[in-house]
This record gives C-alpha cells, sequence and structure tokens, in this order.
C-alpha cells in the first residue's frame, strides 16, 4: 500500500469540501438536530417517568453512539459515491492506485468526517442536555473504535453493491442503517426482541456495544468477554467487506463493468 496514493483520495476529499460549502453543512447539521430532538425528548422522559433511571445518559447516549456509527458508513460511502456522481472509476483505476490505497483513502476520508460531527455532537449533548461521559468510563472508547469499524464494514459493503450494480443502487444503501437499527437493540435490551429476531441481532457488534452501555448505566458493569466478541466480529466484518469489494471490482474489471458505467443500472 502506497500512503501517497491513499492520501491522495482524502485531498481529493478535501478539496471537493473546501470548494462547496453545501457538502459541509451535513457533516454536523443533521447529527445536531438528531442530538436536540433526543435531548428534548429524555429529559422529558426524565420528568415524568418514576423508573430511576436517568434517560439522558441511556437513551441520548444510545443516539449518540449510533448516529456516530452512521456517519462512519456514510463518510466511506459519500466519498465513494463521488467518483460514481462524476463517473471518474476510469480516471481513478487507470493510475497506479491499488484497492488497497483507494479503500484506506475512502475509511480516513470518512475518520475525517465522522470526526466532525462526533465532536458536534459530544459538545452539544454535554453543554446543552447535561450528557457526562464519564459515567460510561473508559469503556467509550471502546464502544467507539467497535462502532468505527463495524460503520466502515457497512460502507465497504455499500460501496461494492453499488459498484456491481449500477448508481441506481445507490438508493438501496441509504436505508441500511434503518434497517438494522431494530437488531441493533439501540433504545431496548436484547431480550426485547422475539426469539426469532435475537439470532440475526447476535450477529451484529452494535447489539453487544449497547448491551453493554445500559449495562454501565444501570450499575452492572460491561462484560469484557462480550466487549472481545463484538471486536472480533467487526474486525472480521471489516475483512469480509474489504475482500467482497475486491471481488467486485475484479469481476467489474474483467466483465468491462466499468468501462459501461452509467447512470442506471448495469449487468
Amino acid at each position: 500500500m502506497s500512503g501517497k496514493r491513499a492520501a491522495a483520495i482524502v485531498i481529493r476529499q478535501y478539496y471537493l469540501l473546501r470548494g462547496s460549502p453545501a457538502r459541509i453543512l451535513p457533516l454536523f447539521g443533521w447529527v445536531a438536530i438528531d442530538i436536540v430532538l433526543w435531548g428534548v425528548f429524555t429529559r422529558y422522559l426524565n420528568s415524568v417517568a418514576s423508573a430511576g433511571l436517568n434517560f439522558v445518559s441511556a437513551v441520548l447516549g444510545a443516539v449518540l453512539l449510533w448516529d456516530y456509527l452512521v456517519r462512519v458508513m456514510q463518510g466511506v460511502s459519500v466519498t465513494f459515491f463521488e467518483d460514481v456522481w462524476s463517473r471518474n472509476f476510469l480516471n481513478i483505476f487507470a493510475t497506479p492506485l491499488s484497492i488497497t490505497d483507494y479503500l484506506t483513502g475512502l475509511v480516513v476520508s470518512s475518520v475525517a468526517n465522522s470526526a466532525v460531527g462526533l465532536v458536534t455532537m459530544l459538545l452539544l449533548a454535554s453543554a446543552a442536555f447535561g450528557l457526562s461521559y464519564f459515567i460510561y468510563g473508559l469503556p467509550i472508547v471502546y464502544f467507539l473504535l467497535v462502532l468505527f469499524l463495524f460503520g466502515t464494514a457497512l460502507g465497504i459493503f455499500s460501496c461494492a453493491i453499488v459498484l456491481r450494480l449500477g448508481p441506481a443502487a445507490e438508493w438501496l444503501i441509504w436505508p441500511i442503517p434503518a434497517m438494522l437499527s431494530p437488531l441493533a437493540c439501540v433504545f431496548y435490551p436484547l431480550s426485547a426482541l422475539p426469539r426469532w429476531m435475537q439470532y440475526p441481532a447476535r450477529l451484529l457488534p452494535p447489539s453487544y456495544i449497547f448491551e453493554s452501555m445500559r449495562g454501565i448505566v444501570a450499575g452492572r458493569g460491561a462484560s469484557f468477554s462480550t466487549l472481545a466478541l463484538s471486536g472480533a466480529m467487526a474486525l472480521l466484518y471489516v475483512l469480509l467487506a474489504g475482500w467482497f469489494f475486491t471481488r467486485i471490482y475484479r469481476y467489474a474489471v474483467r466483465s468491462g463493468l466499468i468501462a459501461r458505467y452509467s447512470a442506471e443500472s448495469v449487468s
């Protein structure tokens, strides 16, 4: 892998952002709306509920972590979509850029994009709604790492789907976080799901992260074995997503799919 070639993808994304303020606003605008909406809602729950649970830590903290995962996924996929929208694949892959260089550039771009959203959420949630991150302790760093890995895997997988099916498949990608959120157990324990839904939920690293977060808020602590399992699963999904993207790319090169890439689906 060449660091300079991967950096070229990042620099290209930087120039796109610098030249278009409309691309900058979504980096923090939507997450700010989410934090305000859920922050007000959790304060209301605290005022009317008698459960003795701090909903700001339990619910607003979960919203922050889930939004962070979504930002990571979209950071990878949107950087890829820039090449889809501009039909730039022939130019990109006519260079000595390797698949590893390209994917690394996508991931690093996602780090920068998601960091902006994360800082916005942290500042707004703590300043406006009094969310203290000390309640989660050091595991919060691990939570963010696992969610980053899984979000990266989802982003790379989404890129592969669009590369194989064509630009029209972009509309299959945006609903993925919403489709996974019931199984990720963002707002409720795994046991609340019907038994048949618990099996696929156990295959998603976020379900373990949110279970651990609620355990910490409730004073039970987090299970080390559960956290280790979620990290191993997230890393495995990143490797599988990279392998899947590589297979799709090689198929696209052999079949001439990249040269025939258009605004409609491809076969």
